[in-house]
């Protein structure tokens, strides 16, 4: 039922979705959703923020690994699968563009998930430079925000249509672009 609801979240945005939309998808009658979940705000927050536990447990997820091969995984998280698409994108970033600049709560929450997953980034850098594939002297942080950054980006364009095999392109000439001898080609 929960999924349902993140569904419509993700579908149409808060403001986009009224109570209505939250018992259709669920089935429940107003008085019921109201009494299982309360308000609509109330559901919302639950259902962001267990989206983003789950998001802060796969960004931890990632960093354990050998670290010769760590930058597959990054690689792994930036790649888009054949036939993909989900249009949908990303519960944490459709919730910060529409709400954080108007709800401090919401901003805080989205901006500890965007900490982990620099974060988490910023580790699988430093996994690959103690590996010997990126250049030691390079700024981790800074690569792992670029990352982070090229991550997002990609969503966007997926969410505008751009076709997979584009996406990866950019995905792999990313993870190439700090690289020092990089094993894919980006063409």
């Amino acid at each position: 039922m929960l999924i349902a609801v993140r569904r419509q979240f993700n579908e149409t945005g808060y403001h986009g979705t009224s109570v209505d939309d939250l018992s259709r998808v669920t089935g429940l009658s107003k008085g019921s959703l109201y009494s299982a979940f309360g308000d609509k705000e109330t559901l919302f927050r639950r259902i962001f923020d267990e989206y983003c536990a789950s998001s802060d447990q796969s960004a931890a997820a990632r960093v354990d690994g050998p670290e010769d091969q760590a930058l597959d995984r990054l690689r792994a998280w930036l790649t888009a699968p054949d036939g993909c698409p989900d249009r949908r994108g990303c519960l944490l970033a459709k919730t910060t563009a529409e709400l954080a600049w108007e709800d401090e709560g919401i901003a805080a929450r989205s901006l500890a998930a965007y900490e982990t997953l620099l974060e988490s980034c910023r580790m699988l850098v430093e996994q690959a430079q103690r590996a010997g594939q990126v250049d030691p002297a390079a700024d981790s942080a800074a690569l792992g925000g670029l990352v982070v950054a090229t991550h997002r980006g990609l969503e966007a364009l997926l969410k505008a249509g751009v076709d997979t095999k584009t996406l990866n392109r950019i995905a792999n000439a990313t993870i190439d672009s700090i690289t020092l001898e990089p094993t894919r080609t980006s063409a």
